[in-house]
């Protein structure tokens, strides 16, 4: 397995850090937006695998109402206040904290679910070999309004050519598609549909 790039930790330990540290009035201003909305807790935990397929406890702001008869998909879920902050990227505030924790990178593939692990191709499982990133190649190239045989693709592209370089530009690149608020979510779905694997593909062991 290569090694990051050197001073990619550094960057993502300061750049976390300083964000946190700029954005908390806005951090504030969010948590008590969604108290409001959504009453408490403010945050959604999932636990998700980071590198090497090892789990981690991911941390957003809430954007869904809980589960309840009639109310089953993510789509019918999602508030009209989740919608504005996933349009924003504000719900991914509290992910920086995972970066500062060392759970994930501010560049890299973005943490998908636990479920789909088995599901992966031995060359899309390579998304793992990294640790997930609060943005990457696919959310700047598309976000979650491709499909999933590209952003995979992207995910394993990323990996095999990371460098600072790239991550930089990939940052540059997602303040102008934050800015932009395309590609949230694919048609009818809260962001995209189901991975169920690729056809015809041989799946990779899970945890490999």
């Amino acid at each position: 397995m290569r090694a990051d790039p050197r001073g990619k930790r550094a960057l993502d330990v300061a750049a976390a850090a300083v964000l946190l540290a700029v954005a908390a009035p806005l951090y504030l201003a969010v948590a008590v937006t969604v108290a409001v909305a959504l009453g408490r807790p403010v945050h959604f935990t999932q636990w998700r695998p980071g590198r090497g397929a090892r789990p981690f406890r991911l941390v957003k702001f809430r954007t869904m109402r809980p589960v309840a008869p009639g109310r089953e998909s993510d789509a019918d879920r999602l508030t009209p206040c989740g919608r504005w902050l996933r349009r924003c990227s504000l719900d991914e505030l509290p992910t920086l904290w995972n970066v500062l924790r060392g759970d994930m990178s501010l560049v890299g593939p973005r943490p998908l679910l636990t479920a789909y692990l088995d599901r992966y191709t031995p060359a899309q499982a390579r998304r793992h070999e990294v640790r997930p990133g609060v943005t990457g190649l696919a959310q700047v190239r598309g976000r979650n309004d491709i499909a999933w045989s590209r952003r995979l693709a992207l995910d394993t592209w990323y990996v095999e050519h990371r460098s600072l370089r790239l991550d930089l530009r990939i940052l540059a690149a997602t303040a102008t598609a934050v800015w932009r608020g395309t590609g949230v979510a694919a048609p009818g779905e809260a962001t995209m549909a189901e991975f169920r694997g690729t056809a015809g593909a041989a799946p990779a062991q899970a945890g490999r």
